[in-house]
């Protein structure tokens, strides 16, 4: 082990909308919504993370907390500066003395601007990164899932994330059509809360609206195998009294109908734009599907019968994305070293 090496500590990071990831030394060590807590007047850092977010929608006058992504670009620069540095603090470097230098390889949507990359690179910077790499997020989340990415092979990947869904085809280590939508989880969410405040006069909250979404989160209005009723708690409209209702699958597959409708010809428009050649191996390979909002029940049924294609949804789709930036990271050091 090199002097170099002592002092520079190499990290993968996947920088989301809805939640960031970090990998040190081949393990995810870092898994934390993005989202910080401050204090107004001072402007001192309250919480990050997990933390910040129990406070999120809780906060009086003195405490203000911000998501400094929106659809998956840095929205508030400077918050998102010292939400990388706190949690790049989280990691155990074993180091007190001497905080080390940071090399850094971090995801960016496919559709990012010049504009919005060098936002990310200077946020890096200012959090002590010494070098930064950037991978764009469906090449990561091949990567992650195991693709063989140099091969002269088309494979599609459909990134649902928190702020954008990206769906890239694949070969030869390069993007060749991708298309970016804004609809991902977060727009889920909104539907699910307008949904509610517009049939049931129910009044919830971000938090509460997704949390319907991971328990009975639907794409489709009949499944096998469907999640009992979840019940969801919050005002009336009417009277202004909390109150509790019962909310069925069923009832979210039709909220998000619209939402899922536009992703489907994002996917198609996609599919239109492959060259083909490539079209012909996407037609044997099938669609893969990574991040958070792959985990939305009946999702890869749907996408199937509009597709009449093969969908796979990733075993780990919230870290796909993480663990291609990390192999990314192993590359780098391998190729550099030798």
């Amino acid at each position: 082990m090199g002097l170099f090496d002592f002092f520079t500590q190499d990290i993968a990071i996947d920088l989301g909308t809805a939640n960031t990831l970090i990998i040190h030394k081949d393990k995810v060590v870092v898994d934390e919504p993005s989202i910080i807590a401050l204090d107004r007047a001072t402007g001192k850092v309250l919480a990050i993370g997990r933390e910040a977010m129990q406070m999120h929608e809780k906060t009086h006058d003195n405490i203000k907390t911000i998501r400094p992504l929106k659809e998956g670009v840095i929205a508030d620069f400077h918050a998102a500066e010292m939400m990388i540095r706190g949690m790049i603090k989280m990691i155990d470097t074993g180091r007190k003395l001497f905080p080390p230098s940071l090399r850094m390889v971090i995801c960016i949507p496919s559709a990012i601007t010049e504009v919005e990359k060098r936002a990310v690179r200077d946020s890096a910077e200012h959090a002590n990164a010494k070098e930064v790499y950037m991978i764009h997020e469906p090449i990561a989340a091949a990567i992650g899932i195991g693709i063989d990415i140099e091969q002269p092979i088309g494979n599609m990947i459909v990134d649902i994330g928190g702020g954008t869904t990206d769906i890239a085809v694949i070969a030869l280590s390069g993007i060749v059509c991708d298309q970016s939508i804004r609809i991902a989880g977060d727009t889920f969410n909104r539907d699910i809360l307008d949904y509610m405040r517009r049939q049931h006069n129910l009044l919830i909250g971000e938090r509460s609206a997704e949390r319907v979404k991971i328990e009975v989160g639907s794409a489709l209005t009949e499944l096998d195998d469907g999640p009992d009723d979840y019940e969801i708690r919050g005002r009336d409209l009417m009277t202004g009294i909390p109150k509790t209702i019962k909310i069925s699958y069923s009832e979210v597959a039709f909220a998000l109908d619209k939402s899922i409708s536009k992703l489907e010809e994002a996917v198609l428009k996609a599919l239109e734009l492959s060259p083909p050649e490539l079209s012909a191996d996407i037609y044997e390979q099938g669609i893969y599907l990574t991040g958070g909002g792959a985990m939305l029940r009946g999702l890869d049924k749907r996408l199937s019968l509009k597709t009449k294609l093969p969908i796979h949804v990733a075993d780990d789709p919230l870290r796909a994305v993480v663990r291609g930036t990390g192999a990314t990271l192993r590359i780098l050091t391998i190729t550099e070293r030798y």
